[in-house]
């Protein structure tokens, strides 16, 4: 049912906005020729005023997935004993409209997850200055730059070990933010926000204490790098990033994912601000002549209120890609190959508790991220002061369409 009045209410809309065009007099015919009024774009297909005042964007992608043994990363040591399954599923299937309406700088976006029957994001961007903008409603929040890149836009299959446990994920509140570009090395970003902090498609707060968000960027070489994986436009300037990030909350919560919030295995409260959480992290990129690079650093305290105890965890990923034609003739074009390894120490007061990923992927890029096959083989490995370390050996193959 809420898909059937979230695409009844998209219907709606395009017809109002094709019925602007319509009855505009300022629209020629002489212009039509030149340029049609619905046009196809890498963000979709693009309806639009002739004034330039209203514009929409309607796009679709379809992610499909499969994976042996099991597509789930391991959480607990009992994840590595399943062996058994195949996986093949269509893992997203998405449908967004974006544009802008009475001035190019006013802009808005909507996501939904139509296989789950979600609504991801929804937002107002006010972007008429590049050093100053605001931002409204609900969307994934910019901690983490993995997180944060787009699933269509990755290198590898999916987000690494870290995500489950440090992402914030999409949350709703008002945010500031911006470019101070004073030349060459001079160039900064920086975000500012206020949350509810309570994750996706909640209304309200569970009591008055709201989830503070801050990040500070560096590009260092006077070139944003793009929130996109790998460097697949083989960029001729090399463009680089040092930022850190920092997050508090106190909620029921102490993860946040596409389903909204929840808990990490042993924190199985649910109470009203039970649990205060304040994480960092630390991270880099770069990108040049078909080499990239991305690490994050993160730490994460966890107190509960009610229990009294302290708990930190910690965790870090290494990411790198490359397009081999640019030292080989042989090596086709539009293949990339990337690596990545990753660390998570669930609580830093035990030693040998630890988990790691190690994964090679290839990319073969038909249209960019838009149209791509990706390949990745990952070996897991678990280790626990009371268990024998155990390991696992994953492939997944998948698909990206969009259009």
């Amino acid at each position: 049912m809420k898909l059937f009045y979230f695409l009844l209410f998209i219907s709606f809309f395009t017809f109002i906005v094709c019925g602007f065009a319509q009855e505009s007099d300022s629209i020629q015919a002489s212009q039509m020729k030149k340029e049609s009024f619905l046009n196809h774009t890498s963000k979709g297909f693009v309806l639009k005023s002739e004034d330039g005042k209203y514009e929409m964007q309607i796009g679709a992608r379809l992610q499909l997935r499969f994976a042996l043994p099991d597509d789930q990363d391991p959480i607990t040591f009992a994840d590595f004993r399943n062996q058994d399954q195949r996986v093949f599923k269509i893992n997203r299937a998405r449908l967004k409209v974006g544009g802008h309406a009475y001035q190019p700088w006013i802009k808005y976006y909507f996501e939904y997850e139509l296989s789950r029957s979600l609504l991801l994001d929804y937002r107002v961007m006010i972007e008429k200055w590049p050093w100053l903008n605001f931002k409204a409603g609900q969307w994934k929040v910019e901690f983490t730059r993995e997180r944060f890149i787009s699933s269509g836009d990755q290198q590898m299959v999916d987000r690494s070990l870290l995500n489950r446990k440090f992402t914030v994920d999409r949350q709703q509140g008002v945010e500031v933010y911006g470019n101070l570009d004073g030349g060459g090395i001079a160039n900064f970003n920086y975000w500012a926000a206020v949350f509810t902090g309570m994750g996706r498609a909640a209304t309200q707060n569970d009591d008055s204490k709201m989830m503070y968000f801050g990040r500070f960027q560096w590009n260092f070489l006077g070139r944003e790098v793009p929130f996109s994986g790998g460097d697949l436009k083989i960029s001729q300037k090399p463009a680089g990033l040092v930022a850190i990030a920092a997050i508090t909350n106190t909620s029921p919560y102490t993860r946040f994912s596409t389903s909204g919030g929840g808990n990490l295995s042993g924190f199985e409260g649910t109470n009203d601000a039970q649990y205060v959480v304040k994480q960092y992290q630390i991270e880099t990129a770069f990108n040049y002549k078909g080499f990239s690079w991305a690490s994050e650093f993160h730490r994460k305290n966890i107190y509960d209120n009610f229990d009294e105890i302290n708990t930190d965890l910690g965790g870090f990923y290494l990411a790198a890609g490359y397009f081999p034609s640019q030292l080989f003739n042989f090596w086709p074009d539009p293949l990339e190959i990337a690596t990545r390894y990753a660390v998570i120490r669930p609580d830093l007061a035990i030693e040998s508790n630890k988990q790691q990923e190690l994964a090679l992927a290839f990319n073969w890029f038909f249209a960019g991220h838009k149209n791509k096959l990706t390949t990745e083989v990952t070996r897991f490995t678990f280790e626990d002061k009371d268990l024998p370390q155990d390991n696992e050996l994953r492939f997944r193959l998948q698909l990206d369409i969009s259009f």
